[in-house]
């Protein structure tokens, strides 16, 4: 027992402690952290809550507060498992998203807002800048590129709409045409039999051929002769 616990350990005379290798420590830590806020991924925009359990690493961010160090939490999506960061905020006693996510609700923009409100309505000038400010921030977060892909897009589906009207005037002007062709039954033929006169020519009259010509082909036509009474 004596020689497992030895207390004195030999020291070379030539040993100075800024020659000796430091050992390098892992600076990240692993941990099971729970979110503090509700978060949307910039990636896949999948809405994560208050309270869901990630495996993230935590490492010190080489900055201070007053006596409070700050630190980083890396942490993944849920869905696509697409990376985000956040930051310890100790003089607002909160967290900050840094990259990766959008936070859904930030408490002290409700007071930012409280503030901005009461400078407006006692200066109208005041207004004015918060609104032009407002308005660059919109246009800063549009791109050009996506400008332009929607009015190219618009325009295509312009130009599709008005080649399928048209191809329809065309078709119904040069198109064909449904024709029903209707066969006759056996109630009509009897009908048109019917119909049928007898002309009857008395002999000595002259026999006009043009009145006789019919459109339909079903008139018949019958000449008799009768004897003369004088």
């Amino acid at each position: 027992m004596g020689e497992r616990k030895v207390q004195n350990h030999y020291i070379p005379p030539d040993f100075h402690p800024t020659k000796t290798p430091s050992t390098q420590h892992n600076k990240q830590t692993r941990s099971r952290t729970m979110l503090p806020m509700s978060i949307v991924c910039n990636t896949c925009w999948n809405y994560i809550g208050v309270g869901t359990k990630l495996k993230s690493r935590k490492e010190y961010a080489s900055e201070n507060y007053p006596g409070i160090k700050i630190y980083r939490i890396f942490s993944k999506c849920t869905t696509c498992s697409a990376e985000f960061t956040m930051k310890t905020d100790p003089r607002k006693s909160d967290y900050t998203v840094e990259s990766g996510a959008t936070r859904n609700f930030d408490p002290w923009r409700v007071e930012e807002d409280k503030l901005k409100d009461a400078e407006e309505i006692g200066d109208p000038l005041k207004s004015l800048e918060n609104r032009v400010r407002s308005i660059k921030a919109r246009h800063s977060k549009v791109s050009v590129d996506a400008m332009l892909e929607t009015v190219q897009r618009n325009a295509k589906g312009k130009e599709e709409k008005l080649d399928e009207r048209e191809e329809a005037l065309i078709k119904s002007i040069f198109g064909p045409k449904e024709v029903v062709s209707r066969i006759p039954d056996k109630e009509d033929q009897s009908s048109v039999r019917a119909t049928k006169r007898n002309i009857v020519l008395v002999t000595g009259e002259e026999l006009n051929l043009s009145k006789l010509i019919s459109e339909s082909s079903l008139v018949k036509v019958s000449v008799i002769k009768k004897p003369c009474k004088w």
